[in-house]
């Protein structure tokens, strides 16, 4: 791999990126192992956000990137159109098996943007399926974040994701985001206010009629938009207004699934079965592009009941890649073999205090932090959304730690495998960058 500086900086239009910002002064990443990464100078980086919320099992983790090796001599490609290779069946069968099968059945997608499109055409097809084709409604959440696809940004709720790419799916509402600094500041867990916000999917239920209605979907925990954690019992309501009038429930668990909340997925954490689950990131550590939906088995048989041929007219080019399947699977052992989620566990009460220590610090309006996840909250500078989060990111950087951050919150996620002094030097590090910020 050339680890020297690009040439040229001009042809890559980046994602996500203040393009002209970086281009003047880039951070460029070379190589990776562990806790940490390597930029181009040579500098060790501590991961504060394991990648892009999805490396739960650390950077080169020997197991997966040997398993990807010998699958791409073995088998580059193989198509899963009216045919298949053994890896997507496996790690079908052992994903079911890390739900403790509460699920039935897996399709699979490239990424999170496509799992979310893919779950929400499930649902609408479902009730197709089953006689109730007026059930057209999707239902999403103010500062939800389900990707750039065309559906996931319309049941998403982030203004700025949304503005330029007008108009987008007719039928769609939203229920209130459930943040409240007011009353939740510095909130350890899931937040004591709040749980209330659920009943006004039964205003919409009035207001569209239920006979409408085909689904709503929810991050557990917002993470995108700045790690906003739900009240105590929130889930629980949405799932029994939801069943109360035969809507489907959809988990968006692209951030919080595989260890995230020191459980397999939220759903666990917070004892809230949903319908259909959408899994990516750490579904195969990063390593290979993947993403999933988990769907329950009443829904795929819903679809099983309809004359003999294609039951879905879905999918894509790359769904079940065997490079993305191996990785998959070799991914699931690490988290068996070297007890990922049992670390995670172990570290998440240290981790907490080290957040909840930053307390006091300047600009620091609120801090929460649910499993080894973390939202810190800065006051915005006048005129100027956004700009102290920002400053405290390329500061961190140029500190040895990467942290991610979004409007004025930094958020915090890093790699599953972290010990006490991963703790100690992002939180060390981290109280410094604010402890001088403008």
């Amino acid at each position: 791999m050339n680890e020297s500086r690009p040439s040229s900086m001009s042809a890559f239009w980046m994602p996500f990126t203040n393009n002209r910002d970086f281009k003047a002064s880039p951070r460029l990443l070379v190589s990776a192992e562990g806790m940490y990464y390597k930029d181009v100078d040579g500098n060790r980086i501590l991961d504060g956000t394991a990648g892009l919320w999805c490396v739960p099992c650390g950077h080169a983790q020997p197991r997966i990137t040997q398993a990807v090796s010998e699958m791409v001599g073995q088998l580059d490609f193989a198509p899963t159109f009216q045919m298949g290779h053994p890896a997507a069946f496996d790690l079908a069968e052992q994903l079911m098996d890390y739900t403790g099968h509460k699920f039935g059945h897996v399709f699979y997608t490239n990424s999170g943007s496509e799992a979310v499109d893919t779950a929400l055409k499930m649902a609408l097809a479902y009730h197709k399926a089953r006689g109730e084709g007026g059930r057209t409604r999707l239902i999403g959440r103010e500062r939800g974040y389900h990707g750039v696809g065309f559906g996931g940004l319309s049941v998403g709720g982030i203004g700025n994701n949304r503005k330029s790419f007008g108009p987008l799916l007719p039928g769609v509402d939203h229920l209130p985001h459930t943040h409240n600094l007011q009353k939740n500041a510095f909130s350890r867990g899931e937040p004591d206010f709040g749980a209330e916000l659920a009943d006004e999917l039964e205003r919409l239920v009035t207001l569209h009629d239920a006979s409408t209605i085909a689904a709503v979907i929810i991050e557990p925990v917002s993470g995108s938009t700045g790690v906003l954690v739900p009240p105590k019992g929130y889930l629980k309501r949405l799932r029994e207004i939801c069943d109360k009038h035969g809507i489907l429930l959809i988990f968006d668990e692209v951030i919080t699934g595989f260890g995230r909340l020191t459980t397999p997925f939220a759903s666990d954490y917070f004892g809230v079965e949903p319908d259909m689950m959408t899994t990516a990131k750490g579904l195969t550590n990063g390593v290979v592009p993947m993403g999933a939906v988990f769907s329950k088995r009443f829904i795929h048989d819903a679809f099983m009941d309809a004359p003999p041929g294609i039951e879905l007219f879905h999918g894509y080019t790359y769904s079940g890649h065997p490079l993305a399947c191996a990785a998959g699977i070799a991914t699931l052992q690490v988290f068996r073999e070297q007890g990922v989620i049992e670390n995670a566990r172990a570290m998440q009460a240290y981790f907490e205090d080290a957040l909840h220590s930053l307390r006091g610090l300047p600009h620091v309006i609120d801090l929460r932090s649910i499993g080894l996840v973390a939202g810190i909250e800065l006051e915005p500078i006048a005129g100027k959304p956004g700009a102290r989060a920002y400053a405290a990111f390329k500061q961190a950087f140029a500190d040895g730690i990467l942290i991610r951050v979004t409007g004025d919150i930094i958020a915090l996620s890093p790699p599953l495998i972290l010990d006490r002094q991963h703790i100690d030097e992002l939180f060390g590090k981290l109280a410094n960058v604010l402890n001088n910020l403008d």
